[in-house]
Parts: C-alpha cells; sequence; structure tokens
C-alpha cells in the first residue's frame, strides 16, 4: 500500500479543514495517510512516504507562518531525490500576496530534488462551499494522475 504524508501549519483551522479533505479523498484511493502538525514534523521522515503534502498558511505581506520556518529551513538541506510532493494552502486576497507561503514551499522542494506537482492549491479561508471543497478532491486526484506518471524516476527510501 502506498503512503502519504501530510503537513500543515494552520492558525485558524482553514489549512486543517483543506488537508483533511485531502486525507479523506487519499484513503478513497486506498492510500494510508500519516499527519503532522509542521512544527512538530521531522523533515528527514519525509523520505519513508511515497507522496509528501505540504499546506501552509501566509502570514503578514507574504511570509512564512513562525511555526514553519524550521520546517522549511530542514527541507532546504534535504535531498528529496524525486520525491513526489504536492503544495495547498489558505489565504486572504486582502493581503498583497495571495497565498505566497505555499509558492515558498514550492520552490524550496524544487531545489531539494522533489518532484514537484505544477498545481498548487490555494483556497481563499476555509474551504467551505461544494466548489472549495471539489477542487480539493479534485487536486488530489490530478496529483495521483501525475504521480502515477511520475513513479519511474529515481525515489530511494
Amino acid at each position: 500500500m502506498q503512503k502519504a504524508l501530510i503537513i500543515y501549519a494552520s492558525m485558524s483551522g482553514n489549512t486543517e479543514d483543506i488537508a483533511n479533505i485531502i486525507k479523506e479523498t487519499l484513503k478513497e484511493h486506498q492510500i494510508a495517510i500519516d499527519c503532522a502538525d509542521m512544527d512538530e514534523a521531522d523533515a528527514d521522515s519525509l523520505m519513508s512516504y511515497d507522496y509528501v503534502f505540504i499546506g501552509t498558511y501566509t502570514w503578514g505581506d507574504g511570509d512564512l507562518p513562525y511555526e514553519a520556518e524550521d520546517f522549511y529551513e530542514d527541507i532546504s538541506n534535504l535531498q528529496l531525490n524525486g520525491l513526489r510532493t504536492a503544495c495547498f494552502g489558505s489565504g486572504d486576497h486582502a493581503y498583497p500576496k495571495f497565498c505566497e507561503a505555499v509558492t515558498l514551499f514550492s520552490q524550496v522542494l524544487e531545489k531539494a530534488g522533489a518532484a514537484l506537482y505544477p498545481e498548487t492549491l490555494k483556497i481563499e479561508l476555509a474551504p467551505e462551499t461544494a466548489e472549495d471543497k471539489e477542487c480539493c478532491k479534485e487536486f488530489v486526484r490530478g496529483f495521483l494522475a501525475w504521480a502515477a506518471h511520475h513513479g519511474d524516476q529515481c525515489h530511494v527510501s
């Protein structure tokens, strides 16, 4: 059975709500899932998973949340050897850089050698509408289809 890890930082619960929809959608595809709060996550454990989803909210004018900074730094020191990853998060269009922390995590994963799903999931505030929830499910289904075509890359566990 394939294993996925969902790591997230959530202050108001919005990003956690997205993570839960991702988790439920992965379960429908018979994938074993572990979830971790970002401030407790161990970056060195990432390579023991087939898939890694990283979610965060954005702080201030496009900054990483405080509890995400150490994990971000840890990733920048890893070699992820084609690990299949995806990034998601919640944001607020009232701020100048909508979901910028999601973009920052995407960039650091690529620099660390991860195979990064080219789509990111960025939700305004909480995924409350049926449309938002469907976007989350579509994100997972799209990721899994993409990952199936990127499975023959060098992935060392």
